[in-house]
């Protein structure tokens, strides 16, 4: 079977990619859907990632849904030809973390396409893959295999919205409008938000935001000061999802957060200094949002009961034979949220 491996910054190949032996407990998977992730763009455009480079070739990808194409003999509640969305998320279940349900925090991860450990995970961007049954997620009828594969990214914005707590009524400001930002924005929405502003630099990407539920959008490079309105007595804003990654859309909001209000960081770029005096001073509570755990299964819920749409924020899917063009698609937000890949 075939794979889409990364071997240097510009260098991805489709490649023959031995399918793991079949085991008793398991599940193989025909990999029907792909979604092209910020971290397999940094895979691509820089062969890493902060102090995480590739050491070795790897499988990129950990966005895919499929249909399982042979069980186990020791699995029960599984069949040839379900559909399913695959969490790429394996904890040891033994450590201190997942003992604790801290499942994200495991201290032997295994994460589909991370370079994080040597040698790397291997990623899902295959024509087939062996998975164990507690990572399949069956998809409804009515959950198409693109909106499948973005189980992944709207688990990453559920748990961030989790990390806010109540957002019953909440006035809620979201910094940086891809495609984890504008899933936050329909995750906000769906646990009550009365208000959603969301900011970014392209007209593109904020067209989306309003498309899954933001009421108001501002582009802060055609206008620097429209978040200035906000900043009246102390802040406006009970909630800050920052989703960019950038300090300067961190510094530029904070002003916007009303006293003890609630910073939810999941964007991730480079090191920040944050504004100590800030945050003492007006005494926010900065909660950091990393990954998910059980928020993969909730997502696929709500997907299979139409309670959340994707659908606005897929741009495009394209073969996996033609990933050049989808990954130059994929990092241009003025054309494209979320690409997808076709591995039919």
């Amino acid at each position: 079977m075939e794979a889409l491996v990364i071997h240097a910054a510009g260098d991805l190949r489709v490649e023959t990619f031995p399918t793991a032996e079949l085991g008793p407990g398991q599940l193989r998977v025909r990999v029907r859907c792909g979604g092209i992730c910020g971290s397999d763009l940094h895979y691509y455009n820089h062969g890493g990632f902060g102090t995480i480079r590739l050491q070795e070739p790897m499988v990129l990808g950990h966005e895919i849904a499929g249909v399982i194409d042979a069980v186990g003999s020791a699995v029960s509640g599984f069949a040839v030809g379900e559909r399913i969305a695959v969490c790429p998320s394996r904890p040891c279940g033994q450590c201190r973390y997942c003992q604790q349900g801290l499942q994200n925090h495991c201290l032997d991860m295994r994460y589909y396409g991370s370079a994080m450990r040597n040698p790397h995970v291997q990623g899902a961007f295959r024509q087939e893959i062996v998975v164990e049954p507690h990572q399949a997620h069956r998809l409804a009828a009515s959950v198409s295999d693109g909106e499948g594969s973005m189980t992944e990214p709207l688990a990453v914005a559920l748990h961030a919205v989790r990390r806010a707590g109540s957002l019953l009524g909440k006035s809620v400001l979201v910094t940086g409008c891809g495609p984890i930002g504008a899933l936050v924005i329909l995750a906000a929405r769906r646990a009550g938000a009365a208000h959603i502003v969301a900011t970014d630099v392209s007209d593109h990407t904020l067209g989306k935001a309003l498309k899954v539920g933001a009421d108001e959008a501002i582009n802060v490079a055609d206008e620097p000061e429209g978040l200035a309105r906000f900043k009246a007595d102390k802040g406006q804003f009970d909630v800050l999802f920052e989703a960019s990654g950038n300090e300067r859309a961190l510094r530029g909001a904070l002003d916007t957060l009303r006293p003890r209000g609630i910073l939810v960081q999941l964007g991730l770029g480079g090191e920040m200094t944050l504004p100590i005096n800030t945050l003492v001073a007006k005494e926010f509570d900065l909660r950091g949002a990393f990954r998910f755990h059980e928020e993969f299964a909730m997502a696929v819920e709500l997907l299979n009961k139409g309670l959340v749409d994707v659908k606005p924020l897929i741009s495009a899917t394209l073969s996996y034979r033609d990933s050049a063009r989808a990954f130059a698609l994929a990092a241009d937000r003025s054309q494209a949220m979320k690409v997808l890949l076709n591995f039919d």
